[in-house]
């Protein structure tokens, strides 16, 4: 039996696999794949793929028990968001994908739509819907491609000294409301739908990314390839944001900074001046620096608060 066991090849009239990576997040993903379930009935049809990387909580269990409509793959390791994913788009031959994080909670109708919009917009290759935070508030899912300048302000003390500057506010799109259909560079992969097209086209997530920037990088592909990226407000999801990272803070520091890394030696690189060249990396290690120290520390206090 394969160590990276792939599912079965759902049924081609399905109009949606939805793609969902789970690690000890049980409690969240039944409510994720309950939301699926209570406020979405066909059409469009849908099959909901949980790869679950090595849970130790029950999670794949829990998933055969109460949701037998869903199709579970076991992992006997944590392969990372990208490869599991890579499973569920090399496996299923549905019109779309939707990644989707089991943090999530789908609102009524939110599958409904956003599958209609894409049908609407062939040109369209990957699709967002409105994201919020639990206390209603508008999570900033769709952004602008990373810059230099945006990255001073974002990973150094400068983002301190001027917190509303116009680098962020323009990498975040945070000046706009989220309330209207727009073309962005990228959206996030915790809820991301994906036209068969492009994954024929372009391939898959580079699994070089574990987890972090694989979305940003996903979808600076598919915008090479003239597809377009976009933001759809007629779909929302509340996210609750990083459950399974929680349960290792510094592990998951370190990939977010590696992938920030990969990311930018990937696209960037290949096209900066030498100063940038050593800029770059530099700040990207000065702040993944700072965030491991402050995380330690955070933790000695808490320690002797105890």
């Amino acid at each position: 039996m394969s160590a990276h066991p792939t599912p079965e090849p759902p049924d081609t009239r399905v109009d949606v696999v939805v793609a969902i990576i789970n690690w000890n997040t049980r409690d969240d993903l039944a409510l994720c794949l309950r939301s699926i379930y209570e406020g979405n009935t066909p059409p469009p049809t849908f099959l909901p793929v949980v790869v679950d990387n090595a849970s130790a909580d029950g999670s794949a269990d829990m998933v055969a028990e109460e949701f037998p409509q869903a199709v579970v793959v076991r992992n006997r390791e944590n392969r990372g968001f990208a490869a599991a994913n890579n499973q569920v788009l090399k496996a299923s031959h549905s019109r779309y994908v939707l990644l989707l994080n089991p943090d999530t909670q789908m609102h009524p109708g939110a599958l409904r739509e956003l599958t209609r919009f894409m049908d609407a917009h062939p040109d369209v290759g990957i699709c967002g819907p409105l994201v919020l935070n639990p206390d209603g508030s508008v999570q900033y899912s769709a952004r602008r491609f990373p810059t230099p300048l945006a990255g001073a302000f974002r990973n150094t003390f400068l983002g301190r000294l001027f917190p509303n500057n116009r680098y962020t506010r323009d990498y975040l799109l945070s000046d706009w409301d989220h309330r209207s259909e727009r073309d962005v560079d990228w959206l996030s992969g915790a809820a991301m739908m994906i036209r068969r097209e492009v994954i024929d086209q372009i391939g898959v997530l580079d699994e070089q990314f574990f987890m972090y920037s694989e979305d940003v990088d996903y979808c600076y592909r598919a915008g090479e390839a003239g597809w377009r990226v976009t933001f759809f407000p007629g779909a929302c999801i509340t996210h609750a944001r990083a459950h399974s990272s929680d349960q290792a803070q510094i592990r998951m520091l370190v990939q977010f900074h590696r992938s920030m890394y990969r990311f930018w030696r990937k696209h960037y690189a290949p096209r900066s001046s030498w100063p940038m060249r050593l800029l770059a990396p530099a700040g990207i290690l000065m702040r993944a620096g700072l965030l491991l120290a402050k995380n330690l520390l955070d933790r000695a206090r808490g320690r002797l608060g105890r």
